[in-house]
Formats: C-alpha cells, sequence, structure tokens
C-alpha cells in the first residue's frame, strides 16, 4: 500500500520541473539547427505591438497608427514586460509560454481528477501527458497567445466541474475574449451545464446572473477597446482572415471534417479517441453535464472552424488551444475503462484469471501505444519545431533586416507577411493581408485591385513569395532573394523582394 504522505507529495513541482525541462529542449534544439527565434511570422506582430505599448504607451504596430493587428490584446500586453525588463523579445516569452505550459497540465490533472472521482492518482499521467504533448509544446515555444488561451478553455471547465464560484467562471470566460474572440464560445457550454444541473429556476436565475455579470464586463470592454483604436467591433485579423482564406469554405464538406477533426489524433491523440467515445457514452448515462458541455463545445468549436476557416496549415494552431479538451477527455476515459492503468494501490479482484490476464495485456498494449507514441512525437515535434523557426529567420527575419539595411528610410513597402517587418523592418508598411491595412480586406484575393492599391499608395517595394501573388510579381523587378535552404526543402520558396514600378 501507498502511505498517505506519499500521496501528497506536492507532483505540481514536477510538471513544472518537466515543462520548463521540455521547452528548454525545444529550443536547444532549434538552436542547434539553425538559431533560436519563433516558428511563426505572427509571433513578431505580437512583440511589436508589446515593444511599441512598452516604448511609446500606445497600442499600434507603426509609430503613432493605431491599429487592431493584434488578435490578443492581454497577450501583447503580457508581452510587453518582457520590454521594460530587457529580456524581451526571446526570453520573456519563452518563459510565459513554458510556465502557461506548466499550468495547463496542472489544471488538466485537477479536472481530470474530478472527473475520474476515484482514488488520487500517485502519479499525474493527465498533467505528463499535456505536458509533452507535441502540439501544445510547440504552441508553448511559438510566442503565440495559443498556449494561455488554452489554459484559460481548461480553467473554465475545471471550474464549471467543481460547481462553485460561478463568477470565477464568468470572469475567466470575459477574459478569455481578450486573448482570441474565440473564447466568446465557452458561454454556451457554460450555461448549458449551470442550467441542467440546477435544481430550481431561481437557482438557475442566480448562477446565470454571476456567470454573465463578471463575462458582460470583460466582453463591453473588448468591444469599447476594438471601437477606440480601429472602429470596428472586432480586431481586423478577425475579418481578415475569414475573407482571404473563404476560398476553402468551397472544399467537400466532408473533407473539411475529417481534415479538422484529426488534427488532435496526429501522434499519441489518436490511441484516446476509444476512450474520448467511452467516456462520452459514459456520461450520457450518468448524466455529468460538465463532460458532455466540453464534448459539446470541442466538437461545436472545430465545426466553426469548418464552416467559416477550414485551414489545417502550421499543425492546426487555430484548434490546437481546444486539443486539451480532447486529450483530457480521452485520458479519462482511457482509465475509467482499463482500471490498471490507474496507478492506484492494487485493488482486491473476483474476476477469472484468463479475464484478468486479459484486461492486463489491453492494458501493457494500450499504455505502450500511448506512451511511445507520445514520446515518439514529442523528439519528432522538437525537429518540426526548429524547421519552422530556421523557415521563419532565414525568410522572413532576414528579408526585413535587408530591407531595414538597403532601403531609403522614408520607403514604403507593400507586404503579405507583416510581422518580422514591421519588427525589424523600421519601414512604413501597407499590409496585404489587412490586419493593420483594414481597406485591404475586400480585396484581399483579387491582385489586379491589389496592384491599384499598391499604385494609388505610391508603394516603393514588394515584399512576397513569388507564387503567392504571381501576378503582381511578373510586373516588378527583383532586387533581393534570401536564398535560404529551409523554405526550399520544406516545399515552399524564398522570399523575394521587388522594386515596385
Amino acid at each position: 500500500m501507498i502511505s498517505g504522505a506519499a500521496q501528497k507529495k506536492p507532483w505540481w513541482v514536477l510538471v513544472v520541473f518537466l515543462a520548463v525541462l521540455i521547452c528548454v529542449g525545444y529550443i536547444l534544439t532549434s538552436q542547434v539547427v539553425f538559431g533560436i527565434g519563433f516558428p511563426l511570422d505572427d509571433a513578431w506582430i505580437h512583440q511589436t505591438y508589446a515593444r511599441n505599448l512598452a516604448q511609446f504607451g500606445e497600442w499600434s504596430f507603426i509609430p503613432g497608427q493605431l491599429s487592431a493587428g493584434s488578435t490578443a490584446p492581454l497577450w501583447s500586453v503580457l508581452l510587453s514586460i518582457g520590454y521594460l525588463l530587457g529580456l524581451a523579445p526571446y526570453w520573456w516569452t519563452y518563459l510565459l509560454g513554458a510556465l502557461c505550459l506548466a499550468v495547463l497540465a496542472i489544471t488538466g490533472e485537477k479536472w481530470s481528477r474530478i472527473l475520474d472521482g476515484s482514488s488520487p492518482r500517485i502519479f499525474p499521467l493527465v498533467g505528463i501527458f499535456l505536458l509533452g504533448e507535441w502540439h501544445l509544446v510547440w504552441a508553448a515555444a511559438s510566442g503565440m497567445e495559443t498556449i494561455l488561451f488554452g489554459l484559460v478553455i481548461l480553467a473554465v471547465f475545471l471550474f464549471l466541474a467543481v460547481r462553485r464560484r460561478d463568477w470565477i467562471t464568468g470572469a475567466l470566460i470575459g477574459l478569455s475574449i481578450w486573448i482570441r474572440p474565440d473564447g466568446l464560445t465557452l458561454l454556451g457550454p457554460a450555461l448549458f451545464q449551470t442550467w441542467l444541473e440546477s435544481k430550481s429556476w431561481l437557482e438557475r436565475i442566480k448562477r446565470t446572473r454571476d456567470i454573465g455579470l463578471p463575462f458582460s464586463i470583460g466582453l463591453a470592454a473588448y468591444l469599447v477597446f476594438n471601437q477606440l483604436v480601429s472602429n470596428t467591433w472586432l480586431p481586423n485579423t478577425f475579418y481578415a482572415k475569414q475573407t482571404e482564406y473563404a476560398v476553402y469554405q468551397h472544399l467537400p464538406f466532408l473533407e473539411r471534417f475529417f481534415s479538422l477533426f484529426s488534427l488532435p489524433m496526429v501522434g499519441a491523440g489518436i490511441f484516446l479517441l476509444p476512450g474520448f467515445v467511452y467516456f462520452i457514452w459514459k456520461s450520457i448515462r450518468n448524466r455529468n453535464w460538465n463532460v458532455l458541455g466540453a464534448s459539446m463545445w470541442w466538437a461545436g468549436y472545430t465545426l466553426i472552424y469548418i464552416l467559416r476557416l477550414p485551414v489545417v496549415y502550421q499543425h492546426g494552431r487555430y484548434l490546437i488551444p481546444a486539443m486539451p479538451v480532447f486529450f483530457v477527455l480521452g485520458l479519462a476515459g482511457l482509465f475509467d475503462s482499463i482500471p490498471k492503468l490507474r496507478c492506484f494501490p492494487a485493488q482486491p479482484t473476483n474476476k477469472p484469471g484468463l479475464l484478468k490476464r486479459l484486461q492486463r495485456s489491453l492494458s501493457v498494449g494500450w499504455a505502450t501505444g500511448v506512451g511511445s507514441l507520445w514520446l515518439v512525437m514529442l523528439f519528432i515535434g522538437a525537429f518540426t519545431y526548429a524547421q519552422d523557426v530556421a523557415i521563419i529567420q532565414t525568410e522572413m527575419v532576414t528579408t526585413a533586416r535587408w530591407i531595414s539595411q538597403n532601403t531609403p528610410q522614408d520607403a514604403l513597402i507593400g507586404a503579405h507577411d507583416i510581422g518580422a517587418l514591421g519588427f525589424f523592418g523600421n519601414r512604413k508598411i501597407l499590409d496585404l493581408a489587412g490586419l493593420i491595412s483594414p481597406q485591404v480586406i475586400p480585396i484581399i484575393r483579387n491582385e489586379p485591385a491589389l496592384k491599384v492599391f499598391l499604385d494609388q499608395n505610391k508603394a516603393d517595394y514588394l515584399m512576397t513569395f513569388p507564387s503567392w501573388y504571381s501576378e503582381l510579381a511578373k510586373g516588378a523587378t527583383p532586387v533581393f532573394t534570401t536564398s535560404g535552404k529551409f523554405s526550399p526543402d520544406a516545399g515552399g520558396e524564398n522570399m523575394t523582394v521587388y522594386k515596385w514600378p
């Protein structure tokens, strides 16, 4: 038997240590492959807003020009602390990501223990799985708000599971909108669970008030903020991304469905699908509204992206925040259906010997599959992350530095990828993706109209991958190309700067 003192050891310390260790491993792998950086150009958008906020006290991408190009204002504000401390752009960002990953893992472990309803696990299996799941580690070291959003999502379902302090649940949902507007969807499962588990109409009204009031404050403040900086209710990114990728909405529905629903199963998650399905079935029988609300939210959240933004690039970056919900429920179902995986003190059983051996074999086989694939993908993910960083560094960052050193200070640059360009380029920008140039959004896929836009605004240079704007590139003169190897090796091409006629 395991003593009570052993069970009370602070397992969360182990989780924090391993989260930091794994993130450091990814960063060191990146350093070995090419150098440290971020695997997404959009991470530099947050860095630019954070730097300008710290240095100039203004919400701008280009100093002096208010704009709503940051989808996650709260994340940009947190990053700005790094500039005040002299730890930006890298070390403070990496630390924030690692801590968010650790707290996400702790939150997922706590939620799973409530869902399990059995004796406390001696070892934090769910937490360990989450902190080493390659999508989540990649997100933690990406410089993006993704991992913070995933943490808040799990925290919402944790507080719903403990069924107390509804005002905290409402505040978390209101706060989530400041990380991504998608956080608004969390109000659905909160009200779903609250109304179904309440005993009377009076209780329903009281709990709805307790959730709704702090949520409404967060939402109202967010809407006012966007109105002040851009005269729109939501950030420009919300409109720009949907317009730019609207063409994907014409793909067959089943193709979009399987492409997006399979994203969390690229890795050890594939072994969790049976447990996920089983746990939902059990929760329907037991009327566990917390599990049903969470599972319906995950499915509904994915469906929204299937219908509105069905893209899977960058490892499904938009759906990564929802993946921990799938992982926790899948693991909970796995532990519940195969008791041998629980790591509890041995329990007496009267099952026949053959059945016991069969159960043990299934338990060992399933556990081995989950653990082995989890570990393999953790290592593969590190090299994937390193390659992604190398592409951004050798294409976007290299080009932005060239522009800073080889173009006139008053040059006007037209570009689709503005993150590194805004941070390193120190030039005025015409954003062809519409994030800080909202007037582009209606013509975002119309190259003839974009040509007119560049001409009317007297652009001096065009920065792009040649195939992205093939018509624009035909009429311009190339003056620089990166010649980096990582993008072509991954099936891409080199960033090019053109002198605009």
